[in-house]
């Protein structure tokens, strides 16, 4: 039974200030809504939550639902940025609206396109989904990040999941943007690579912040 997008939008805050956030229950104040929240009725009747006092919690039956709407924006905000190249402030809000529509399979479709990415632009996992496990099981590994390459790989850079300004700058002036190709050199002690003709050294810590495809 598909819910309704506000529900939905219920169920993806539940899952990050609860399993994400590994507590239990979280307040009504939290999530922004009252008791008399049409949406959160609507979870209650599908027996999705519960609720106790001003707490809400996420039962079993619903953390599955809960779980494949955050797989769902998070594929959006990778659609809008990977894809469609919409990386500004609008960016979230046409992920959100456009998550209520990556159903019945479409999901698995933006996946693959996407090659099977494992966060989102903010660096927070995408839960995976089948079409993942698959991708993987016959080595099929979609984007990763640098360290899980081995010296003498190769890959597109992906995305860069650096939220620290500074490291993002430093990044890009390596010329380690979306697009070009990365040839890891070496793993130990730092990372280094080769993006075009030039060398770079990085640290592990800075080296899980570049995601790539394999070549």
């Amino acid at each position: 039974m598909k819910v309704s997008a506000r529900a939905e939008e219920i169920l993806e805050s539940l899952w990050i200030n609860t399993v994400e956030a590994d507590e239990n229950a979280v307040h009504l104040e939290t999530l922004a809504i009252s008791h008399d929240d049409q949406a959160l009725e609507e979870l209650l009747r599908l027996a999705f939550i519960e609720i106790h006092g001003e707490r809400v919690r996420l039962r079993k039956e619903g953390r599955s639902e809960a779980r494949m709407t955050v797989r769902r924006h998070r594929l959006a905000e990778r659609l809008m940025m990977d894809i469609l190249d919409i990386k500004d402030a609008s960016a979230n809000a046409r992920a959100c609206e456009f998550e209520h529509l990556l159903h019945h399979g479409v999901d698995t479709k933006i996946c693959t396109l996407l090659n099977h990415p494992t966060t989102c632009p903010h660096g927070k996992p995408i839960p995976p989904g089948e079409c993942c496990d698959q991708a993987r099981q016959v080595g099929e590994v979609g984007v990763v990040a640098l360290t899980e390459l081995k010296a003498g790989e190769q890959g597109e850079i992906a995305y860069l999941a650096a939220n620290d300004v500074s490291k993002m700058h430093k990044l890009m002036s390596m010329g380690v943007l979306p697009g070009n190709t990365l040839l890891l050199l070496r793993t130990y002690p730092t990372y280094i690579f080769k993006v075009g003709n030039s060398e770079f050294a990085v640290d592990e810590d800075l080296a899980r912040e570049i995601f790539v495809r394999k070549a």
